[in-house]
């Protein structure tokens, strides 16, 4: 097994706060974002001023889309550059773990309707 490293070390004694893991995630989150944006691209041979140019947007905004530090990707500007790249924009939304999980509709209610007194109809 190999020694541990001093990142690795700073790294685990960050995780145990839980507002650190959170940023963390978020920073992964984001990381992905971009490297798949790239990779795409790249893959599509498509140079970042070319697909600036197809979107209708600024190579710097690209550039923006790409960089893993960047959190501010719209919907509608991921779709746009999909659409570009010929891809599709998917979005996954999951309950966190641990949380119960919600349901629309219930097994049985648990309403009940009281009932009313009968009066006589209006005239």
């Amino acid at each position: 097994m190999k020694p541990k490293t001093n990142f690795d070390l700073y790294l685990e004694e960050q995780l145990k706060d839980k507002g650190f893991v959170e940023r963390f995630k978020k920073a992964g989150e984001a990381w992905d974002v971009a490297i798949r944006l790239a990779s795409l691209r790249e893959k599509t041979g498509i140079s970042k001023k070319e697909l600036a140019k197809r979107v209708g947007t600024s190579q710097q905004q690209i550039s923006r889309l790409e960089s893993p530090s960047y959190e501010g990707h719209s919907l509608s500007m991921l779709r746009r550059v999909a659409d570009a790249l010929g891809a599709i924009v998917r979005v996954e939304i999951e309950p966190k773990r641990g949380r119960k999980e919600v349901f629309a509709s219930e097994a049985r209610s648990i309403y009940r309707v009281k009932s009313r007194k009968r009066h006589s109809p209006l005239p």
